[in-house]
């Protein structure tokens, strides 16, 4: 078997890996299940190298991604279910689909018409999708407005995409102000729990969840992606202690034996820095 240019190749290698008798014990011991995890961590990479600028990286990362696609597309035709021409099928009518003002006879040369006609045909989508989930017995008829927002997201993208979905139908506050008044309530109600002096760590934890839940809410409304705000403080985070670590090394000592003073001072001067 010889490396190619061919994403039939990459087909072919899959198959082979999961081929009874003669592929590979791990893979052929793997399902939809224990795959999962693994794809939602090759996402992340690709997008890490992509933060980082990392092309070259960039390229390897993708094509570990493309790799899961081919997994669980190899998976399901086990199965019976598809198989990876379904997939590309799939994913090619539907950007047809999507973009009748690129190869249909809609027009949509502003930004804001374009997301009406995607909103509209992701509309018409779903009540297709759910029809046919009907047809095959894969739903009960009901069809919940939040159903269609995965619950596999990392929490504070979920509760973002949550809160987009009811704002649609208006379920939702016209001022930022009112959020940040709903944050201030949601941390007083946390300090409340916190001051208790039997306290309870479900309640506790309810309580964060509500303020964390609040917070993405402001940052919708302040249209800032919350993941990203959060990422950008995360960088910030790693460059200052970076500086306490660099200090450590400077002075021969390590963060163990630094006191908190110490470190108090370096971060100092690595955040004005």
């Amino acid at each position: 078997m010889t490396p190619s240019r061919d994403i039939a190749r990459l087909i072919e290698i899959m198959a082979a890996l999961r081929t009874p008798e003669t592929g590979c014990p791990w893979d052929l011991e793997q399902s939809f299940e224990t795959i999962a995890p693994y794809t939602l961590e090759e996402a992340y990479e690709v997008a890490d190298a992509i933060y980082k600028k990392d092309y070259v990286n960039l390229r390897e990362e993708l094509g570990d991604l493309l790799l899961q696609v081919v997994y669980h597309a190899r998976m399901a035709e086990e199965d019976a279910h598809f198989d990876f021409g379904d997939v590309v099928e799939a994913i090619t009518k539907k950007m047809i689909r999507r973009h009748p003002h690129v190869f249909g006879d809609e027009t949509g040369e502003k930004p804001e018409l374009v997301k009406g006609i995607w909103e509209r045909i992701k509309a018409e989508e779903r009540a297709e999708k759910q029809a046919e989930r009907l047809s095959l017995g894969l739903s009960n008829g009901k069809h919940r407005f939040l159903d269609d927002v995965p619950s596999a997201f990392p929490a504070l993208q979920e509760a973002d995409k949550l809160q987009r979905r009811a704002s649609k139908v208006g379920f939702d506050w016209n001022d930022a102000r009112l959020v940040l008044a709903k944050i201030r309530e949601e941390t007083q109600e946390l300090e409340q729990e916190l001051s208790d002096g039997a306290a309870n760590k479900d309640r506790i934890e309810d309580e964060l969840g509500d303020t964390l839940f609040a917070l993405a809410n402001l940052a919708r409304h302040l249209d800032i992606d919350p993941e990203e705000a959060l990422r950008r403080t995360n960088r910030k985070f790693r460059t200052r202690f970076a500086a306490i670590e660099d200090a450590a090394q400077e002075r021969q000592t390590t963060l163990n034996d630094m006191s908190l003073d110490d470190m108090e001072a370096l971060w100092q001067a690595a955040k004005h820095k």
